[in-house]
């Protein structure tokens, strides 16, 4: 397996555009004729274009993605549907699709009404600009964005078990409002594997649940989440090394959108190991990554044990206190501060002081060994500063 450039298009066959418009824009991806499938918010507040791409990948086939961004088209009732099947109208007969092959998707303000008249110029604007290429990948990736700072892609190329070359490419957006299943996010993942639309619904919801399900920034589940996998069956068929591929670039894509969390300073990667069950594992990685006092304590350097050991306790997963270890790791340093139920790091340790010089870092690794099984996860988070509660008391004024 080897990283590509290209994003979505360094798939064959792919082409996709991007145009924006002060806080608004609009994204295109279009893989003719592919089996797809996808996985969705867990919300009970529904976005209008949740509803529609439900429908339109049901039958397990689309050709085009039409997403906006500014505008969530959330709360919106009857008028917000049909605003999102006049997005889709649009790039269907532009495309000679069936209004059935075109997915829909929205990011930003919840409660307000679709800006028809911006975003119908922005998908005339979009559409003539559809190229098989790096540069028209990263305008859709730009398109979409929202309080990201950068834009979100990647794409990995690998060999199958029967020798044929496969190629996916995928872009994210997410920033804010992340939790598990799923984060605030968009992300569309293209791919020329061939396979069926049960197939690659069990490889996507597998990788999913190992990476995009284990992003939180703040805890918030949006009501917009989706991740669309378009496949056009022009390689091998899927099999397992499709799948580690796969599950590759969603925890890049995850590791992006962790490290662009709203305000973030620093980039926190959990991993739990040794639990009970992949379920106890899970749950207890999400714990750590969500608890707003280690998330400040990782804004503040503060190598907080306490806090860790607590959230997994809180957790559901079972743990014993006698047992548990927790170690802090960066790049070139790596200290235990609870081993065996035994705190490491007293004042005055040298442990404590390694601690605190891993905790100043960007990237910071929290392995916590529950020592009671063999299951292990990880989870993907941020600090949580003062910038976090200026974006969001901002956000719709």
């Amino acid at each position: 397996m080897k990283i590509i450039e290209g994003g979505v298009c360094a798939v064959d066959g792919v082409m996709a555009s991007g145009a924006c418009e002060g806080d608004f824009g609009v994204s295109l991806i279009v893989n003719r004729d592919s089996v797809a499938s996808a996985v969705f918010t867990t919300n009970k507040v529904v976005a209008a274009p949740v509803t529609l791409t439900r429908k339109a990948v049901s039958n397990g086939k689309i050709s085009a993605i039409v997403a906006n961004s500014g505008n969530a088209n959330c709360f919106t009732g009857s008028e917000g549907i049909e605003n999102g099947k006049k997005m889709a109208e649009k790039v269907a007969k532009f495309l000679d699709l069936q209004l059935s092959d075109v997915a829909v998707a929205s990011t930003g303000v919840i409660g307000r009404k679709l800006p028809m008249p911006i975003i119908n110029s922005l998908i005339d604007e979009a559409l003539p600009r559809l190229k098989n290429s790096q540069k028209s990948s990263r305008n859709a990736a730009e398109a979409i964005m929202t309080t990201d700072t950068f834009p979100k892609e990647f794409a990995v190329e690998t060999t199958l078990k029967n020798g044929e070359k496969v190629r996916i490419g995928g872009m994210a957006k997410g920033s804010g409002m992340i939790a598990p299943n799923m984060a605030t996010m968009l992300c569309f993942i293209t791919t020329d594997v061939e396979a069926s639309a049960s197939e690659l619904y069990d490889a996507l919801k597998r990788a999913v649940d190992k990476t995009l399900n284990m992003v939180i920034v703040d805890g918030d589940m949006s009501t917009n989440d989706m991740v669309v996998i378009m496949a056009n069956g022009r390689s091998g068929h899927i099999d397992e090394n499709f799948q580690e591929a796969l599950e590759y670039l969603c925890e890049n894509l995850s590791k992006m959108i962790a490290v662009d969390g709203e305000g973030a300073t620093k980039f926190m990667e959990v991993e739990v190991k040794g639990a009970a069950s992949v379920q106890d594992a899970r749950t207890a990685a999400r714990s750590i990554a969500s608890s707003p006092l280690i998330k400040t304590a990782l804004f503040g350097a503060d190598p907080n044990w306490g806090r860790i050991v607590t959230a997994v306790g809180y957790s559901g997963a079972e743990m014993d206190e006698k047992v548990i270890t927790v170690v802090l790791q960066s790049e070139g340093k790596t200290v235990k501060i609870v081993e065996n139920g035994d705190v490491k790091a007293y004042e005055g340790s040298e442990e404590l002081v390694t601690a605190e010089e891993i905790m100043e870092q960007k990237e910071i690794k929290i392995m916590v060994d529950i020592n009671l099984g063999k299951h292990s996860a990880k989870a993907y988070g941020c600090d949580l500063s003062y910038d976090y509660v200026k974006i969001n008391s901002e956000y719709s004024t």
